[in-house]
């Protein structure tokens, strides 16, 4: 049987020497003994999968209302493909596959309901009572609001390393929702990793939704060259009336020269910096070192471009979103106005002396889409108990 020892001297041997190892980990806020046959990172994977802000991604909007169809993605299914994204490009650049994973699959619990009108929403209902951003919301989640592990320690406490790993961005972590994470460092290869397979993978599955839906269609997508060049493969490789199995082609073809490109000037780069170990990264003060071409950077530019002009914009897609934050908004008011109104753990800490704003915060970008829904009716609906 393998144990974790031999898990981590497995790491040592294979990855690469900027590569963050299980054995090197600075460790937890809270100490706890290890697991004898998981490494650290795999623990924070399996945490994550099993906290309640994971299984709710399910019902939380990506592009398309959770409601407007069985075969839209929604955030959880998002999330497994940036996770599989992220494993392909970590075991290519011998990073450490258990660490880009665990981040890949947190990256997105802080969303709020109804996808990024959602949080736009909240952004604004927020920017004046401590802010809210759903990286950072996402730390909160598993730093604060999961309690699965009370009274040992209040969160999941994962690693540092997928703690900061959850910020992905270079920035100053240094702000109200990121408490704890005082130093500036750079983000490591694997955040960087994490980073970019959430790019390509909705880069890729908001065209397929798209064109599943018929507000996108493959004319207007050809504004786009990489989008071309994507038909051009699949309509070479594909029978002549077979338009499901040309749309399926088009993603893949769309994910395979993202990736592709990701893994060669990426590899080119690390060849180049000469990295000694994940410290040197963490101290490197120049652009991203995991990412796209300067020429490749140019057409994805142009793909989210049309995906903006083609898709987001849309009036179907625009009226359903503007409607549903409508409705976050005006909970928020609400609840602000007469926390009593929320389950008892929420008005329990507005009692106990939180800020009102920050709690209600926690409760609504907590809900799915159709839970925001049903309470909503519950505040505004007089048949409705």
């Amino acid at each position: 049987m393998i144990d974790r020892r031999q898990i981590e001297e497995f790491e040592d041997r294979m990855l690469a020497p900027y590569a963050l190892r299980a054995s090197q980990s600075v460790g937890r806020r809270f100490p706890e003994q290890e697991h004898a046959y998981r490494s650290c990172f795999q623990r924070d994977r399996d945490r994550i999968i099993h906290c309640a802000a994971f299984r709710r991604l399910e019902y939380k909007t990506q592009v398309f209302l959770n409601w407007q169809g069985d075969h839209f993605r929604t955030r959880l299914t998002h999330t497994l493909e940036v996770a599989q994204c992220a494993r392909t490009v970590a075991r290519a650049l011998r990073l450490n596959e258990d660490l880009c994973e665990a981040v890949s699959l947190a990256h997105d619990l802080g969303h709020t309901p109804f996808g990024h009108a959602g949080e736009r929403a909240m952004r604004d209902l927020m920017k004046d009572h401590g802010g809210y951003e759903h990286n950072g919301q996402s730390l909160r989640i598993v730093d604060d609001l999961e309690r699965h592990y009370l009274p040992r320690f209040p969160g999941l406490n994962l690693t540092q390393e997928v703690r900061y790993g959850l910020m992905k961005h270079r920035t100053d972590y240094d702000k109200p929702l990121f408490k704890g994470l005082i130093e500036r460092i750079g983000p490591s290869l694997e955040a960087q990793v994490a980073n970019q397979a959430d790019e390509i993978s909705y880069n890729a599955h908001d065209v397929d939704d798209g064109l599943y839906s018929g507000l996108l269609t493959t004319e207007s997508a050809r504004d786009s060259v990489l989008f071309r060049e994507a038909e051009e493969f699949a309509l070479a490789n594909v029978p002549a009336g077979e338009d499901d199995l040309v749309r399926y082609q088009i993603v893949r073809r769309l994910k395979d020269m993202q990736v592709t490109d990701l893994l060669q000037w990426s590899a080119q780069r690390l060849k180049q910096l000469d990295f000694a170990d994940p410290a040197a990264v963490q101290s490197y003060d120049g652009p991203a070192v995991i990412d796209f071409s300067p020429e490749f950077k140019e057409k994805v530019k142009g793909l989210k471009v049309m995906l903006f002009n083609r898709l987001y914009m849309n009036r179907t897609v625009r009226r359903g979103m503007e409607k549903s934050t409508r409705f976050m908004r005006q909970m928020f008011e609400r609840y602000v106005s007469e926390p009593y109104l929320m389950p008892g753990g929420f008005y329990k800490r507005v009692a106990g002396g939180e800020r009102v704003h920050r709690v209600v915060c926690d409760y609504i970008a907590g809900m799915t889409d159709r839970y925001a829904l049903e309470q909503y009716k519950k505040l505004f609906d007089p048949d409705t108990w």
